[in-house]
Order: C-alpha cells, then sequence, then structure tokens
C-alpha cells in the first residue's frame, strides 16, 4: 500500500494566498518526515479553491526540499500548457531528482483559463488526445515534429533527454498519469498504457469499474499482460485522522464547506454554460464517508476495502480539510504513525 497526500493549496475563508501555500509546502515536508510515499500537487487558477497556479513549479521546489518522497502533480491541466513546455518541464525535474518527479495530466474544465491563457474551447472539448500524444513523443523520442490541428512545427531535438540514464542506472523517462473523469478518457489512457487517476468524489463501485473498463480498454488496445496487470492506478480521497467516534467527521463538515462554498462559487466558465453547484456539506458528508476519516483502525479498513475492491493500490489523500497548519501537520503525522503501520 502506498500512501500519498493530494495538496491543493486550499485557501479557507480568513485566510491569504500565502498562509494556504506556506501549509501546503509545510504538509508535504511533514509527508517525507512521516514515512508516506508521496505528494501530489493540484493546480488551479484565478479560484480560492486551490491557489497553486503551476503544479510543476511547486513541484520543484518540494524536490529540492525532499530527499526521499515522490512528488506529482495531480493534474498539470494539459488545455492551458503547450506539450512541449509541459514535458521539457518534466523531462528536467524527473532528471534533476533522480526520478522522482510523476506528471499527472488531465483535461480541466470549461473554465475562463481556456480564454485567458488562449487554448479556447475547442483545447478543453476536443485538443486533448493531440495535446497528449505530443507531450509524449517529447519525454520517448530523441526527435519530435509537431504534425496535428492545434501544433504544427518542424521537427526539432528533444533537449534534455527524459529517458538518459539516472543515477541508479535506469533509464526511463518520468511516470505520466492521467485524470479520468469519462469513459472516452479512461480509454484514452488505456490505449497508451497510462495509470488513471480518479476523482476523490468517486466510490469504490464507480472506481472499479473504470478500472475494469480501463483493463478491457487497454487488452483490446494490444497494451502487453504486464501494463495491464500492473498499472499502479491512483486513488484520491480525503483523510482525516482523529480518536473518538465521529471526531473527525465533525472538524470537516465545521471546516470544509466554506471553503468548498468559496472556492467552487469563483469558478467562472468560459462560455457562460449553466454550472449545477454541489450542496458543500453534503458533498463533505459524502467524503467523509468515503475515505480514512476517523480513529486509525477505521481508516485503514477504508483504504484496505478500496483495495480490495479496485485493485488500487496507490492514494492521494487531501489531508488539509481542517484549514490549520498545526492540525494539517498532526494529521500527516497520523497517517505516517498510527494508519500506514496497519496496511502493512
Amino acid at each position: 500500500m502506498r500512501i500519498g497526500t493530494f495538496v491543493l493549496a486550499a485557501q479557507f475563508p480568513g485566510q491569504g494566498p500565502g498562509e494556504a501555500l506556506h501549509r501546503a509546502v509545510r504538509s508535504a515536508e511533514a509527508a517525507e518526515e512521516s514515512g508516506l510515499d508521496s505528494v501530489w500537487l493540484a493546480e488551479h487558477h484565478f479560484v480560492p479553491y486551490g491557489v497553486c497556479p503551476s503544479a510543476t513549479t511547486l513541484a520543484a521546489l518540494l524536490l529540492g526540499r525532499t530527499r526521499r518522497i515522490r512528488v506529482g502533480t495531480a493534474v498539470s491541466v494539459l488545455p492551458n500548457h503547450h506539450p512541449v513546455a509541459l514535458a521539457e518541464q518534466a523531462a528536467l525535474l524527473h532528471l534533476t531528482s533522480g526520478g522522482r518527479f510523476s506528471l499527472g495530466v488531465g483535461r480541466g474544465g470549461p473554465w475562463v483559463d481556456l480564454e485567458v491563457f488562449g487554448g479556447g474551447l475547442d483545447a478543453y472539448e476536443n485538443g486533448f488526445p493531440e495535446s497528449l500524444g505530443l507531450l509524449l513523443d517529447w519525454l520517448r523520442e530523441p526527435r519530435v515534429a509537431g504534425r496535428g490541428e492545434r501544433f504544427g512545427f518542424r521537427e526539432v531535438a528533444v533537449v534534455p533527454r527524459a529517458d538518459e540514464l539516472l543515477a541508479d542506472g535506469s533509464a526511463q523517462g518520468p511516470e505520466v498519469i492521467v485524470a479520468c473523469t469519462s469513459p472516452k478518457t479512461v480509454r484514452l489512457a488505456a490505449g497508451r498504457g497510462l495509470p488513471m487517476l480518479l476523482g476523490m468524489h468517486c466510490g469504490d463501485e464507480e472506481k472499479a469499474e473504470m478500472v475494469a473498463l480501463w483493463r478491457t480498454a487497454a487488452r483490446e488496445a494490444g497494451q502487453p499482460p504486464e501494463v495491464v496487470e500492473g498499472a499502479a492506478h491512483v486513488s484520491a480521497g480525503v483523510a482525516q485522522i482523529e480518536d473518538g467516534p465521529g471526531t473527525a467527521t465533525e472538524t470537516l463538515v465545521k471546516t470544509m464547506p466554506g471553503w468548498l462554498r468559496q472556492g467552487l462559487d469563483a469558478h467562472v466558465t468560459v462560455d457562460g454554460r449553466h454550472r449545477v453547484m454541489r450542496d458543500p456539506v453534503a458533498y463533505t458528508e459524502l467524503l467523509c464517508g468515503l475515505h480514512p476519516v476517523g480513529a486509525p483502525q477505521l481508516a485503514a479498513d477504508r483504504l484496505a476495502a478500496t483495495a480490495e475492491r479496485t485493485g488500487i493500490t496507490r492514494f492521494a489523500l487531501l489531508v488539509e480539510g481542517s484549514g490549520d497548519l498545526a492540525a494539517t501537520e498532526e494529521n500527516v503525522r497520523r497517517l505516517g504513525a498510527d494508519v500506514l503501520p496497519l496496511l502493512t
């Protein structure tokens, strides 16, 4: 079982972005100190839901401050990036960290980001497969040309090569993982043999169905058995470790709805389409019921149940739901000290 943290750099009501970012950095450092496996960094623009605008930049900082833990993006939003520029950053972080960087990518949403960064709605609705293909080519080939509808350029040399030899003698490029919320994206990831990141709003049954679809699609695409069976998918969730019945849930129901209401309400669609917002309290209660929120044994049992039902053994767990720095650090510490030993 590989337990990691999911860092949004959430700005809670009454806080500034600097406070949210400081808590994000400290929670990642605490994750390494506590023996956790990984840290996954979210990326958002123009909203207090998450105030990290560049997951790769924050990853670079954290890779420099840590020595063991894996750091990944969850996710870098491809329609807002040129795939070659993002692939260059991934190669740089992979090589300079000794292979500790994972690049998570996703399609994002129909937000005003598409207008600001110039990708446009078509990049969101139709351009993800082309962008993903170009990014993967850059991470795997010595020379690459752009021959798609959106990206067209002459063949150029890939420098630095992501698959150059590392200190341990390996020559594999960085792990690439795809955020999947629809069957279409599941099939796209499966066709490329790329593992999935599955959202924290999904329960075990839905995640099990997506894993089954991925395996079927991967086999149909000709992926070898070792890729199909060995895919290291990641399940996102929420973790709050506290003693006493209902104590952890009470903490999150008290703090998270205000953050969710403020953060999600700030999203603006690029084309004025109608948005249906979740009820913040009901959504918080849903998350508390799905994920490791409670005493250590309950948390371990829920993680083990998800692994048994879905086959997923990697987790990215939101640990900052209290909105408080000291409580977040203690939450991470307890994940490592009290929950992780129950899963080994």
